[in-house]
């Protein structure tokens, strides 16, 4: 079909494994000699499959994410769909020019300078060497490694080999763009000019991301492909497809599998059924009004209901009785606007014993991006909150509406026993809390803060001073 990229049948890839050296001889030797002898052939290695049975299609034009935990085969199968690594059984079949960034170095020769391997990286994707110097001023500016261009890649640091692979790529007029986890090595400042030449790239071209952040998959895949021990689990739309993933992640190990996203936290925590505010029930439509009318910020948020009936995943044992804003006297809120005070409550009713109980939150917007969140560890490293079968317990954090441009946005909401670095997740529920920002004063960015003051002061210069 002309408006498919990638068609991916069938596809399998399976290594012999050898206990010892010995086996691989015997394996080479003796099955050929039991066949003369009519025996049947005794097998010395054990099969793994890297992949098995793989099948998608990519559209022309279309984005899509492969995310797995380590071992899953998600680099394997860029591989074979490069060409780099053979097939099994099944086929791989592409329309267009491919540039891929793969392992890191991959494709360099250590010996050989930044720019001769720039040459020889080019050439093998297809260019001339007309055209690859017509290219070479622009690939050295993306790169941005100064002299180092001259310099043997064996010299070279991690983020540097990133640079400047990922500088040819972004410079061979490229159909496809299929890029592994190496964009995580480098600094935050090029990682964002990548991510933005993707986002110019994918206007027109196919792109194939592998991550294991799940965010940066939401953010730019059309589509994601969730692979598990070599297996397709999940095809479909990115967000679905990257929630189920981190329910997976956090069931099958601790957290430290998971992107640490929390750092210093001011929460507050009260473990005392008594002390939960009834108020929190019924929103008070006089409280929104008296914010909105004092307020200058132009920032109205709608804050909707609490729904107990929502999809999430955790060992059990605990459960979400109510989330919802307030103001500083806990009172619940269905409106607020930005820059105002509030708070976040999240009430949970306890039915197992909890040895350290850590609850937290993520702040989405509609492209599953984390805008912020925050957790209780911090706060209780050192004093942990040891819940029992029976209680009911409100988490409290307390913080300053950011201004929100116009969109909706929703809260995870996540409670879990241990710590960050090793925990186990027994409840998280995705979009707890949704809430929309009808009117903003944002102009760029994904938030805005409230500022104080924005003025200008002319003057007049006399002499060499201002007055």
């Amino acid at each position: 079909m002309t408006d498919i990229a990638i068609s991916v049948q069938n596809l399998s890839k399976c290594y012999q494994v050898y206990e010892t050296p010995r086996d691989r001889l015997k394996q080479f030797f003796l099955p050929s000699a039991q066949r003369l002898l009519h025996i049947k052939p005794k097998q010395y290695f054990r099969e793994f499959w890297a992949l098995k049975d793989v099948s998608f299609k990519v559209k022309k034009g279309e984005t899509i994410g492969v995310v797995g935990l380590n071992g899953s085969g998600k680099s394997t199968l860029l591989k074979m769909i490069c060409g780099t690594l053979s097939a099994t059984s099944g086929s791989v079949t592409t329309q267009g020019r491919i540039a891929a960034l793969l392992e890191l170095g991959s494709g360099f020769n250590p010996e050989f300078t930044g720019k001769e391997n720039v040459y020889m990286n080019a050439s093998i994707l297809g260019l001339s060497d007309e055209a690859i110097a017509a290219k070479y001023e622009a690939i050295v500016k993306f790169a941005d490694i100064g002299d180092f261009i001259n310099q043997p890649v064996k010299t070279y640091s991690s983020g540097m080999y990133v640079r400047l692979a990922f500088a040819v790529i972004a410079n061979v007029d490229a159909d496809i763009l299929i890029i592994d986890e190496a964009l995580a090595v480098g600094d935050v400042l090029f990682s964002q000019k990548c991510m933005r030449f993707l986002r110019e790239f994918k206007k027109n071209g196919t792109v194939l991301f592998v991550s294991h952040n799940s965010g940066a998959v939401v953010n730019l895949c059309d589509r994601a492909i969730w692979l598990d021990k070599g297996a397709v689990q999940v095809i479909g739309p990115a967000k679905k497809v990257c929630e189920k993933y981190l329910a997976k992640r956090y069931q099958s190990n601790s957290s430290s599998n998971v992107d640490h996203q929390y750092q210093n936290s001011e929460a507050k925590i009260v473990v005392s059924a008594s002390q939960l505010d009834k108020s929190t029930d019924e929103p008070k439509q006089d409280m929104r009004m008296a914010f909105v009318n004092q307020s200058n910020l132009r920032n109205d948020i709608e804050v909707f209901a609490f729904s107990g009936a929502l999809h999430g995943f955790g060992n059990g044992g605990v459960k979400f009785m109510q989330v919802g804003l307030a103001d500083a006297n806990s009172t619940a809120l269905s409106w607020v606007v930005g820059g105002e005070l509030v708070r976040l409550l999240l009430d949970l009713e306890v039915s197992i014993t909890i040895e350290n109980a850590v609850i937290g939150f993520f702040v989405k917007d509609r492209l599953g991006q984390v805008l912020f969140g925050e957790n209780t560890h911090i706060t209780y490293i050192n004093n942990p909150v040891l819940l029992n079968p029976g209680e009911v317990v409100r988490a409290i954090f307390e913080f300053y509406m950011p201004i929100l441009p116009r969109g909706k946005y929703a809260i995870d909401v996540a409670i879990a026993d241990g710590s960050q670095d090793e925990c186990v997740q027994l409840q998280w529920l995705h979009d707890a809390l949704v809430f929309e920002s009808h009117s903003s004063s944002v102009s760029t960015g994904l938030v805005g803060i409230p500022f104080q003051n924005i003025e200008m002061i002319r003057s007049k210069i006399e002499g060499n001073s201002l007055e």
